[in-house]
């Protein structure tokens, strides 16, 4: 069953993908229901503060995090099959981009254009990751969570968890109050190819199969993106604005070559990283932070930064942007505070 262990004063600088350095007073890491349990048990005896952490692709850290940081590590997954409908039930410490590849080396459909994001499978709901068109939303069926104040463990429909681009519950009503243990998704072995963003179709000739279409976004996202594990850096930095289908259009008679996705009710998406290369701000640095080179939307750590210095970079590019287009760009990695 495993017992719970309690580790002081651990670096999270490595446990972080924009290496921002942070030290907590105290970690552990549960990889049992009943270990996490004991542990947020023993947290709650001690009067100390808890701090969630996931694969550390999407956060924002401060130098120290006091009271106990909880990093769940349950690692299983497995399927469940009925009449061509596949139900995958995912522990919240599974690697995202390993789970995305296995299900689609068995044929299943419904997260192959999720590849290559960084980050644990706890984590994904809270963002509702997405790209290349298909959010996490679209398969996810219920999430299993464990309360902090109490230890209750439940269930929450999709429903529930109130999906929105980039949002959930997670980050609002149950922010800070419970964590996530495991989740369910509903993949498919009927085909589906979503290959409208992009060149994605362009890379697919013939019948694509789910691992082809996994396989054509790494090579994109490679093309495109930079390893974390060589330059520091925590995926697009900005949420991709929404903005009215009014204020969308009168942009577009300035700049017909803006990039720009309706979204239905009224509402138009834009593409931040455009809206920042057309700045000028691509390739950018500024002290220890800059914009990457190839993808204007991500921000890299060369080293030697702190996250006040890299705030403030993100301000100065989000301020040029405001200036130029009207509209303020929101940093899209959460900020865990102390």
């Amino acid at each position: 069953m495993g017992r719970m262990k309690l580790l002081g004063n651990v670096d999270l600088t490595a446990a972080n993908t924009l290496r921002l350095p942070c030290q907590a007073e105290r970690f552990a890491a549960p990889t049992t229901l009943t270990v996490l349990h004991q542990t947020l048990a023993e947290a709650r005896r001690q009067g100390w503060p808890v701090t969630l952490l996931g694969g550390g692709s999407n956060v924002l850290l401060p130098e120290r995090l006091p009271g106990l940081v909880v990093r769940p590590a349950l690692n299983q997954w497995w399927l469940a099959e009925h009449q061509g409908q596949v139900l995958v039930y995912v522990g919240a410490g599974v690697n995202w981009h390993r789970l995305v590849m296995a299900t689609a080396a068995r044929g299943l459909w419904g997260i192959e254009n999720l590849a290559l994001i960084p980050g644990s499978c706890g984590a994904a709901p809270v963002q509702n990751i997405g790209a290349y068109g298909v959010e996490l939303a679209d398969t996810l069926q219920a999430v299993q969570v464990m309360e902090l104040t109490s230890g209750r463990v439940y269930w929450l429909s999709a429903e529930a968890c109130a999906f929105g681009y980039r949002d959930s519950i997670f980050k609002g009503e149950l922010a800070g109050r419970v964590v996530i243990t495991q989740w369910v998704l509903r993949l498919s072995r009927t085909s589906a190819p979503r290959l409208g963003y992009g060149d994605l179709a362009a890379r697919l000739p013939g019948t694509p199969t789910p691992l082809g279409v996994a396989e054509a976004v790494c090579a994109i996202r490679r093309e495109k993106l930079p390893d974390p594990q060589v330059l520091a850096n925590a995926g697009s930095f900005f949420k991709n604005p929404l903005v009215t289908d009014e204020q969308a259009a009168q942009l577009l008679r300035q700049y017909p070559a803006m990039p720009h996705f309706p979204q239905g009710e009224g509402l138009t998406k834009l593409a931040a990283g455009w809206l920042i290369d057309q700045c000028g701000l691509k390739g950018m640095r500024d002290g220890a932070f800059g914009v990457h080179q190839h993808q204007a939307l991500v921000l890299v750590h060369f080293g030697g930064g702190d996250r006040q210095g890299l705030m403030k970079t993100a301000d100065y590019i989000a301020a040029r942007v405001e200036a130029r287009f009207g509209m303020r760009l929101e940093p899209e990695p959460r900020l865990i505070n102390p």
